[in-house]
């Protein structure tokens, strides 16, 4: 898909992978529409790319729905859906103080994986009605997952299980949708630099760094979006789940 003139959406694009790839769709000539919770900084990064912001929870029906009207009011029915929206907390299944809060579960679960399926088929349902376009393609989604979803560590139990299920649920989405004329594509990052990785101090980022096999460095909010802009370009990308991780496989902890 070329994405000029291309209506696009991302969840979570306030910040980190999300910002990154509204500026990098914007630079290529989309209108971006920003959804997430931040409205501040949701505003100010809309401003720069000359997008639209939408508060979002994308854990709730009614405003994923609101949020998508807003973007389409603005610049049609989006084709492009990015997933960023997330949270990542660490907690053992049997801590010090007893086992993991069984509400902290519930709410990384309900994050990650229900709200990556609650935007994807509100996107969907509109998409899957406009007009094809070269090789019939209407629209592309990309999902984020994890290098946890493989190599979860300890303490990840919770986030392991959302971002695995993203990846287990990127198949059957995609066979789905290839009726559509929709592709269906996801990211499993490894250790990249954003506002998570900005509270570890500078010691433990560049220990980070160094345990990545090649480059040894943490990666790029922009590598992510350079990956997201070749998806959306190659149309017979689809159904693939691609681990942007300089090789590193995790360590039990």
């Amino acid at each position: 898909m070329d994405v000029r003139g291309i209506p696009a959406v991302i969840t979570g694009g306030a910040s980190g992978l999300g910002e990154a790839t509204a500026r990098m769709l914007a630079a290529n000539g989309a209108k971006v529409g920003i959804l997430d919770l931040n409205e501040e900084r949701g505003e100010m990064v809309a401003e720069e790319v000359d997008g639209v912001f939408a508060s979002c929870d994308v854990a709730d029906e009614a405003s994923t729905q609101a949020a998508l009207d807003i973007a389409k009011d603005a610049h049609g029915a989006a084709r492009i859906l990015v997933n960023c929206a997330g949270i990542g907390m660490a907690s053992r299944v049997v801590g010090r103080n007893g086992p993991h809060d069984f509400g902290l579960y519930s709410k990384i679960i309900t994050v990650n994986l229900i709200g990556t399926f609650n935007a994807t088929r509100l996107f969907a349902a509109e998409a899957q009605n406009l007009e094809p376009l070269e090789d019939q393609e209407r629209g592309v989604v990309i999902m984020t997952a994890s290098v946890a979803a493989f190599d979860g560590q300890i303490g990840q139990a919770a986030y392991s299980a959302s971002k695995g299920g993203i990846q287990s649920m990127t198949l059957p989405i995609a066979r789905e949708f290839a009726g559509f004329g929709i592709r269906v594509c996801t990211i499993a990052p490894g250790v990249l630099l954003t506002p998570l990785m900005d509270n570890l101090p500078e010691e433990a980022q560049k220990s980070l760094g160094e345990s990545i096999p090649f480059p040894k460095r943490l990666g790029h909010a922009d590598e992510y979006a350079a990956l997201a802009m070749h998806i959306f370009e190659n149309r017979y990308l689809n159904a693939e789940t691609i681990r942007l991780d300089g090789a590193l496989r995790m360590a039990a902890k």
